[in-house]
């Protein structure tokens, strides 16, 4: 593999990063030129990453407006998270029988950093504080889950989810919403322990059901959010290139 191919492999894992963590609103405009700059690449490996993120459905191509994050309408979320929660749904399912007690160990540890930061987000003032912590929260979240894929060893169902995952991870987080969700951010942190404890007890078929309702409703909890707060198209500036 080239160098300049490992180094889009690198900037394209940054840039989805940001993207799936919301650091990244839907509606940014990537410029090469600042990209090349941050990075301290030439713009062979950032045209490269590019096309890879938009093969992965991440940003357009625009002529005229060059590259956005792309943001998609709500059929297109609604139809993201659908698929996700059958896929959650069955690979909860999978889990559920080859649990170890090392794996439910891991679990609850993820489970439990995904409540404190539930309870750190709820009690922030809405704007910039909550924002603040926000790509932090949903990486707790997609740690919980993650340890699920591992479990159920199932590869294919683990890349379809993920890869309805980030469809919308990204709205999901950049608009943390006001107090009147706060009670949708806790529903979400007790489906995780419904979750848990399902798995703990070797219920394949309730932690499907479990798996299949936290999706739909983390889905009700994402119109509500974009239903308060809408974006505008911007430049990125706040890429890093410490992780390259």
């Amino acid at each position: 593999m080239s160098t300049d191919s490992t180094k889009a492999d690198e900037i394209a894992l940054v840039i989805e990063e940001a993207i799936v963590s919301g650091e990244l609103e839907p509606g940014s405009v990537l410029r090469q030129e600042q990209l090349s700059e941050r990075f301290r690449v030439s713009r062979t490996p950032i045209r490269e990453a590019l096309r890879r993120l938009d093969a992965l459905g991440l940003v357009d191509f625009h002529p005229n407006r060059g590259v956005q994050v792309r943001t998609l309408s709500r059929a297109e979320l609604h139809e993201a998270f659908l698929v996700r929660c059958e896929l959650e749904a069955l690979a909860t399912e999978l889990a559920a029988t080859r649990m170890t007690s090392e794996d439910l160990a891991e679990l609850e540890q993820a489970e439990q950093r995904f409540s404190r930061l539930t309870q750190e987000l709820r009690a922030r003032e809405p704007g910039e504080e909550r924002r603040s912590i926000m790509g932090d929260w949903v990486r707790a979240n997609h740690s919980f889950h993650d340890v699920i894929y591992r479990v159920a060893d199932a590869p294919l169902v683990e890349r379809l989810a993920k890869g309805a995952r980030r469809n919308f991870s990204g709205p999901a987080v950049w608009a943390p919403g006001d107090h009147s969700i706060d009670g949708l951010y806790l529903k979400n942190d007790q489906q995780h322990r419904a979750i848990r404890q399902a798995l703990a007890a070797g219920s394949a078929e309730g932690a499907r059901a479990l798996a299949r309702e936290h999706v739909l409703s983390s889905f009700a909890m994402l119109e509500t959010i974009l239903e308060q707060v809408g974006t505008q198209p911007r430049d990125w500036n706040g890429l890093t290139s410490t992780t390259v």
